[in-house]
């Protein structure tokens, strides 16, 4: 493999000298596109050698296809600044992004193009596209959400910024070892991104620690402590088929020379002359430090207020100058131009801060800059997780911001995140029915009756372009066809136009062909990354999101476990008439948290038996896919035939992996938790495999368990006797099963009712396991999925939130 690429790196290398290297910043035609590349693999050089192999043409592309991005990008905000619109700035820690190479050309429509000009150049587009690194600035549907987001609002042409944090590390790559999952520093940023756009001018103070001084006339102005920079870097997010390019602008911990203290450096006194510099690298490092200690709770709560400091600041600048050219601004106008949503409680601190600098800076009174404040800001709850709704210690706060804390105790007495964002904000919205009404009923149920106009639903959604018309083209070219028109792609409510065909053969063959298709490349990817020979004739049955108890992959893995004893058990003739399947899951589990890395090493142990059993390996395969990521998320989801959605009702939010996998066709086996209960009213509750207790029922269960009431399911206790009794190797599993056990308590009593919902998900996996059999059938269900995905595109969701929260309007550049 390495030689042939040495070869075709060669030939590149002269095939390229062939090309006159000549910018054509915004070229359409094959013979352009190649020469703007030649001048970029000549004329912008990052490697010594004129050498113009896999990575050195995909960073000549990608810059080649940054300038027409920033050319669009130029034009978006000169257009925004003419008409000066009313613009939304989002808020988020995190944006998953995924590659950008793909998603760009696909976006600018130029694909055919670039894959014609690389042809040229000696290269396939599919290998150059594979060398970019996903960006590492998410850890899951949080931050993949946010860069849907992003996509639909450059889509649907509105004047909108993203705001986040240039990590450099980001969460972390996962390593699977004989000891489970080990974390190693994410190489993003190892070499460069050619996406990003630095902005020298753009560069803003953000202060730590320090002080409040307190003048004669009773002005407050926080001074001392630690000043560290931010400074801008801004990546272009185009529209699909529209000349708009919008921003994500990500911050920089930077400092100054002058913090550089060259006389203790010249001193010997190394580490103290370079203390703020070290400061200043840390708070952009890594995404979500650990907060187990003094020192990391302080870092986290850094990173939050070094985005809201510097985002507010960049944007009260941008308010400023355009009411500068009419000789004056009046504070009152500020949300009428300005919407600001923050995701999530992690840019809670944009409240307090917006405050302090319409008060310290500004000189506005409390009253005035409460107001605006609260007309500015809205707030999207994600969680109803008790160890996911931040809480401060009042001594932290106090520390780190002395002037916040004294704008938060006047605003509200307790020092909790989500409360702070639903008094001070107008607008909470939830993000499906289910979790929405949880809000309104259990927990903020107190305001709710102070502002009931306040809450709102807004069903998350997910984008078309990336989780079917690019990542599946075999699925998407087949819809374009029958729909007659391409036109789904932005208006996703027409896929309900397939339901007339759902018992059509003709279809059926050419869905059943772009499956297998998709199954075949995945295959491949999972023999490649996990060294797993699986059968594309099985049922490829996946799960990848976050590892957390509450998404309960140990119920899936204890039902993988019972279907492998029961396979044991069987005869060669009773096995014949089983569904072969294969089991994937994939997730990170976050560093510190011991009983999601438990779960990681057991379905890794399971695997390693189950797989090399000859006897059972036709019938079952269990794979743990490593380093899960969008790029292999868009691998998996095509390639899915069913998907286990199956949280404790009541626990997730929303989920939108459930939206991409039904989106491509996927079956869902899964509880009524958050938008699987409206993906199940969309696509027929004949087209979903529902199991599970019930949201209302929880706390009752719950209870009943404490009591000792709970009769365990024979199939239950047997799996779990099977793993303890040392079946998939010598590792002790008894504090993970031991969590099942017991009668009360977060983390032991089986909070997460794996127990109660055990027999019902067994009778699910049952009518799966029939359902698959008659291929005519699920063929026309995995129709019907996609049919009723309409409701479930961003382009809706951001549309409802640009209607009923932010008001603000279309600004198309022409």
């Amino acid at each position: 493999m390495e030689r042939a690429e040495k070869a075709n790196g060669a030939a590149a290398s002269c095939l390229i000298k062939k090309i006159p290297a000549v910018a054509h910043p915004s070229a359409e035609l094959p013979s352009e596109i190649a020469s703007n590349i030649a001048y970029h693999a000549q004329y912008s050089p990052h490697f010594s050698s004129p050498k113009f192999d896999l990575e050195q043409a995909f960073y000549a592309t990608a810059q080649s296809v940054r300038d027409n991005l920033i050319q669009r990008w130029n034009d978006t905000y000169s257009h925004f600044h003419k008409n000066d619109p009313k613009q939304t700035y989002y808020l988020s820690m995190e944006y998953l992004q995924g590659r950008a190479l793909s998603n760009a050309i696909g976006n600018l429509d130029i694909k055919g193009a670039y894959a014609a000009a690389l042809t040229q150049l000696g290269h396939e587009i599919e290998e150059i596209a594979e060398q970019e690194k996903d960006a590492a600035l998410g850890n899951g549907g949080l931050g993949r959400l946010a860069s849907c987001f992003l996509d639909s609002m450059a889509t649907l042409n509105l004047p909108a910024w993203g705001y986040g944090l240039r990590y450099r590390y980001g969460l972390f790559k996962q390593k699977i070892s004989k000891d489970g999952q080990e974390e190693l520093a994410e190489d993003w940023l190892e070499k460069f991104s050619p996406w990003e756009v630095v902005r020298h001018d753009v560069i803003f103070p953000v202060r730590f620690f320090g002080h409040v001084d307190i003048s004669p006339t009773g002005t407050r102005k926080w001074v001392g402590g630690d000043v560290i920079y931010a400074l801008a870097y801004d990546v272009p997010i185009p529209g699909y088929r529209t000349k708009n390019t919008i921003s994500l602008r990500l911050w920089e911990a930077k400092v100054r020379a002058e913090d550089f203290n060259l006389f203790q450096f010249n001193d010997g006194q190394h580490e103290a002359a370079t203390q703020l510099h070290l400061k200043a690298q840390q708070i952009c490092a890594v995404l979500y430090p650990g907060d187990t200690t003094e020192n990391g709770k302080i870092l986290r709560l850094k990173q939050q207020f070094f985005l809201c400091s510097a985002s507010l600041q960049d944007i009260i600048a941008r308010f400023k100058e355009r009411r500068d050219r009419s000789g004056e601004y009046e504070w009152s106008n500020f949300p009428i131009k300005v919407a600001l949503q923050l995701n999530d409680t992690h840019p809670t601190l944009a409240i307090p801060e917006l405050m302090r600098l319409l008060m310290d800076d500004e000189g506005l009174g409390w009253d005035e800059a409460l107001g605006v404040t609260s007309r500015t800001i809205a707030y999207t709850n994600h969680t109803v997780l008790p160890e996911a709704l931040e809480k401060w210690s009042q001594a932290t706060m106090w520390k780190l911001l002395p002037r916040h804390m004294e704008i938060i105790k006047e605003i509200d007495k307790i020092v909790h995140m989500a409360n702070l964002c639903v008094v001070a904000s107008h607008t909470v919205n939830g993000v499906a029915q289910l979790h929405s009404d949880i809000l309104k009923t259990e927990l903020f149920a107190n305001y709710v009756s102070l502002w009931p106009g306040k809450f709102q639903n807004k069903t998350n959604g997910i984008t078309p372009r990336r989780w079917l018309h690019f990542c599946n083209p075999e699925l998407s070219n087949i819809i374009t066809k029958w729909l007659n028109s391409d036109a789904w792609i932005t208006n996703l409510d027409l896929l309900s136009g397939l339901h007339k065909f759902a018992n059509n053969e003709e279809l059926h063959v050419e869905w059943a062909s772009a499956k297998m298709a998709n199954k075949r490349r995945l295959a491949q990817y999972v023999f490649n990354v996990a060294g797993v020979a699986i059968d594309p004739d099985s049922l490829f049955d996946i799960q990848i999101k976050r590892i957390h108890e509450y998404k309960r992959q140990l119920l899936n893995i204890l039902g993988a476990v019972h279907r492998y004893k029961k396979l044991k058990d069987m005869n060669s003739e009773e096995r014949k008439k089983v569904t072969p399947r294969t089991i994937m899951i994939g997730g990170k589990a976050f560093a510190t948290y011991t009983n999601a890395k438990r779960i990681v090493k057991l379905v890794n142990d399971v695997g390693s038996v189950v797989n090399n059993d000859p006897e059972i390996s036709n019938y079952l395969k269990v794979v743990f896919v490593p380093n899960y990521n969008v790029s292999v998320a868009e691998i998996l989801i095509p390639g899915s035939e069913l998907s286990q959605h199956i949280s404790t009702a009541g626990m997730e939010a929303s989920g939108t992996s459930n939206m991409k996998f039904a989106l491509n066709g996927c079956l869902i086996v899964g509880t009524l938790d958050g938008a699987n209960i409206e993906i199940r009213e969309e696509i027929g509750e004949e087209n979903f495999f529902l199991f599970g207790a019930e949201a209302n029922e929880v706390p009752r269960l719950r209870k009943e368990r404490e009591n000792g009431l709970f009769k365990p399911d024979p199939r239950f206790e047997e799996a779990k006797h099977f793993i303890r009794s040392g079946a998939f190797g010598s590792y002790d599993y008894s504090p993970l099963l031991d969590s099942l056990e017991g009668n009360s308590g977060y983390g032991r009593g089986d909070y997460f009712l794996v127990g109660h919902d055990f027999p019902s998900y067994m009778d699910a996996q049952a009518r799966v396991d029939e359902a698959y059999k008659d291929k005519k059938r699920w063929l026309k269900m995995s129709i019907m999925s996609t049919a009723g995905c309409g409701k479930f595109s961003s382009d809706r969701t951001i549309g409802q939130y640009a209607k009923d929260i932010w008001d603000i309007h279309p600004c198309q550049v022409p």
